[in-house]
Parts: C-alpha cells; sequence; structure tokens
C-alpha cells in the first residue's frame, strides 16, 4: 500500500491522516469544508512543531509528511488510486453510511474500506456496499500520532486476507493492532464508556463533585486522567452518541445515557471542543489560569 486516502480533517481524521504520512505514505485528505482542511493542515504541523522542538524528528522529517499530505474537498477526486481509504467522519450511523455507499460506487474493486468509527457496527457499514469482504475497522485512538492502540474490528463478513493486511500495516505505523469482533461498543468503548457513565451518575446523584471524582480515579486507581475530564476529552456528544448505540445494540438498560449527560449535550456543553463540560475551558478560563502562574 502507498496511497491512503483519509475522509474527515477533525480531530481524528487529521491525526490518522499524519500518522500515516510521517510512516512515508501519501496520504489524500478529504473534507467538504476548506476551513475544516486548512484547519486541520494547521493542527498537524503544530502538532509536528512539537514533535521537532521534543527533537523526536527533524525539521526536514516535519517537512516530509506535511508534503505527503494533499487535500481534496471531493471524494471521488479524493480517493482515486486509493489503496486504502479510512473514513474518520462524525459517529453519525446515517452519515457513515452515505459516505460508504459512495465509496463503494467511485473507489477501484480491489481498495480496502476502513472505518474509525468507535462503536457503529462493521457488518451495517459493509452491508451497503458490493464489497463486504473489504470493509474493515480501524478505531484508532486519540491522539492518534501518539496512542499505540488500534482496534482492528473485524466484520461478519471481512475476509483473513484484508484482517492480516490491515494488521500488518498498522504495525507499520508503530502502532501494536489489536483483532476484535464486531459487537456493540467493540472491546474499548464497552468497557471504558459505562465507566464514563457511571462517574456522571456518580455526580448526578451528588455522591461528589467534579474534582473529587477524578481525584479518586487518578490517586486511588492510578488513572492518568480523571473520567470526567477524560469524557471533556472525547467530546460528550460522542460519548452519548456511543451509549446510544450500545443501549440499542444491546437493549440493556446499564448503558442507557445518565440524564445529566442528555442536559448538558442539548445544553450544547460538549467539553474541550465546545470550551465548557465538566470543566471550563474558556478563554477567559485559559487567562485566568495563566495570570495564576504570576502571584
Amino acid at each position: 500500500m502507498k496511497n491512503i486516502a483519509v475522509i474527515g480533517a477533525g480531530t481524528m481524521g487529521n491525526g490518522i491522516a499524519h500518522t500515516f504520512a510521517q510512516s512515508g505514505f501519501k496520504v489524500q485528505l478529504i473534507d467538504i469544508s476548506e476551513a475544516s482542511l486548512h484547519k486541520g493542515i494547521e493542527t498537524i504541523t503544530k502538532n509536528l512543531d512539537r514533535m521537532v522542538a521534543k527533537e523526536r524528528i527533524t525539521e526536514a522529517q516535519k517537512n516530509d509528511t506535511l508534503s505527503n499530505i494533499t487535500t481534496f474537498t471531493d471524494i471521488p477526486k479524493g480517493v482515486k488510486n486509493a489503496n486504502l481509504v479510512v473514513e474518520a467522519a462524525t459517529e453519525n450511523s446515517d452519515l457513515k453510511l452515505k459516505i460508504f455507499k459512495q465509496l463503494d460506487e467511485v473507489c477501484d474493486k480491489d481498495t480496502i474500506l476502513a472505518t474509525n468509527t468507535s462503536s457503529i457496527s462493521i457488518t451495517q457499514i459493509a452491508a451497503v456496499t458490493s464489497r463486504p469482504k473489504q470493509v474493515i475497522g480501524m478505531h484508532f485512538m486519540n491522539p492518534v500520532p501518539i496512542m499505540k492502540l488500534v482496534e482492528i474490528i473485524r466484520g461478519y463478513n471481512t475476509s483473513d486476507e484484508v484482517t492480516k493486511t490491515i494488521m500488518e500495516l498498522s504495525k507499520t505505523l508503530g502502532k501494536d493492532p489489536v483483532e476484535v469482533n464486531d459487537y456493540p461498543g467493540f472491546v474499548a468503548n464497552r468497557i471504558l464508556m459505562p465507566m464514563l457513565n457511571e462517574s456522571i451518575e456518580t455526580l448526578y446523584n451528588g455522591v461528589a463533585g467534579v474534582t473529587e471524582i477524578d481525584t479518586v480515579m487518578k490517586l486511588g486507581m492510578a488513572h492518568p486522567m480523571g473520567p470526567l475530564q477524560l469524557a471533556d476529552f472525547i467530546g460528550l456528544d460522542v460519548c452519548l452518541s456511543i451509549l446510544n448505540v450500545m443501549y440499542e445494540g444491546f437493549k440493556n438498560p446499564k448503558y442507557a445515557p445518565c440524564p445529566l449527560l442528555v442536559n448538558m449535550v442539548r445544553a450544547g456543553k460538549l467539553g474541550v471542543k465546545s470550551g465548557e463540560g465538566f470543566y471550563d475551558y474558556s478563554e477567559s478560563r485559559k487567562a485566568e489560569n495563566v495570570a495564576k502562574q504570576f502571584l
């Protein structure tokens, strides 16, 4: 494989593009918004600058990585000659099904189609294509350039050959791939999301406050980040979407989203991305924290 198309220039998409480009692949980064593409390249550049500053890569390697990325706002043009397409659009099943229908029509017949979904059925996505054996899940972790794990999810019809190819490809990226089967939430989110939801329930029930809950889990369980802070980092809308997929998939009340989470998403408090979630990430708050360093 030489040519990789990545659909979506958001947090996950630009991280996936960065990772492939840094490993020497030619990357076609696709998004319907020129502004999103510009922001995605800006993010990749900033992350590469940090790596240069830490002497993890050279300036020449940074420039090579950026030169490996070409941007497109048109899917048919963007996927031309791609050996692998990795879809990293919003975690919305209708949108993903629409994208995969189009990919099946415009991609070469031997192109492998992968999705970065964190919860939606690979089998369901594959069913809207004429190539279900060539559809697979590649669930990267955020931040993609740093995190080692990639969940490789086999749909019901995904072939052994495609699975092996994607497992080996992930290793060339410096990742540690783990093969799992296609059930709601896969492994990572089937375990993680109920914990985050229970943390939100604990807050909702008045057992303890935000910092207290996170402190217990960080100091008592050696978690590098508290569950409420992690939920903010993931995006509360994403957490809600994943929990809804799992609730619908298993019909089990233990996956039902906490009412507090539902209301926060309705109110637009989505975590880091919106500037406020369980914590305040607004510019005024940042300025206040900076000022405290000098007091």
